[in-house]
């Protein structure tokens, strides 16, 4: 049985993509920058804010300076409005209590970020008081593998006995990266990508803790 388990967080425990994605299509479009939905994750899910900027300049945006911290700022507001969370996530982490298998969350967002989303639904945030982990904090967001390595060391499980739920192909990279068994949520599509990055694609929560072994 696997020994411990670690969670992205955005997509993954709190279905904060949606309003990410659409606020970034927002700002891109002002910036002269025009990308459908499917171009947007291609490009940007899984990374970080400042990666995001980088990238669009790249692509041809014209971002002003201090983008970054504006953008994060107006992403706080709207997730503060509303961020459910992934359905039926609270069963898999329900499931994980009654077997007494620890987990973690390793994100590339940030703290504050994790504290707007996940501080909504309290009774999750209590059971991962402690447990959550950036790799913007860290200096070393995925695909580096350095935030699963050291969200394991806090956990206290060598990597190898440790599973990854993720579900970008960044994220998959990173949990090979490390040695850790990845499953990839993928209920819209995105199997492909994920399988290609070595994890085990599923479409619906209710479906992880048996494919875990529970």
């Amino acid at each position: 049985m696997i020994a411990a388990v670690i969670f992205d967080c955005d997509g993954v425990l709190v279905d904060s993509e949606p309003t990410a994605f659409a606020l970034l299509g927002e700002d891109l479009v002002r910036h002269g920058l025009i990308l459908g939905h499917e171009e947007l994750e291609a490009h940007f899910l899984g990374g970080t804010i400042p990666g995001a900027a980088a990238k669009a300049r790249q692509l041809g945006a014209d971002l002003p300076a201090g983008w970054v911290e504006d953008f994060y700022e107006r992403l706080y507001a709207r997730l503060g409005e509303g961020t459910p969370l992934i359905p039926h996530v609270e069963e898999v982490v329900a499931a994980l209590d009654r077997a007494g298998i620890p987990y973690a969350v390793g994100s590339n967002g940030s703290d504050r970020k994790m504290q707007v989303t996940l501080g909504q639904h309290p009774s999750l945030m209590a059971r991962l008081h402690g447990r959550l982990f950036s790799g913007q904090s860290l200096g070393a967001p995925k695909p580096a593998p350095d935030l699963y390595l050291h969200a394991a060391r806090a956990l206290g499980v060598e990597p190898s006995r440790c599973t990854v739920v993720e579900d970008s192909p960044t994220g998959a990279r990173a949990a090979r990266a490390a040695g850790m068994t990845c499953f990839g949520y993928a209920p819209n599509g995105n199997a492909a990508a994920l399988a290609a990055e070595g994890a085990r694609p599923f479409a619906d929560m209710r479906a992880l803790p048996s494919l875990m072994g529970l």
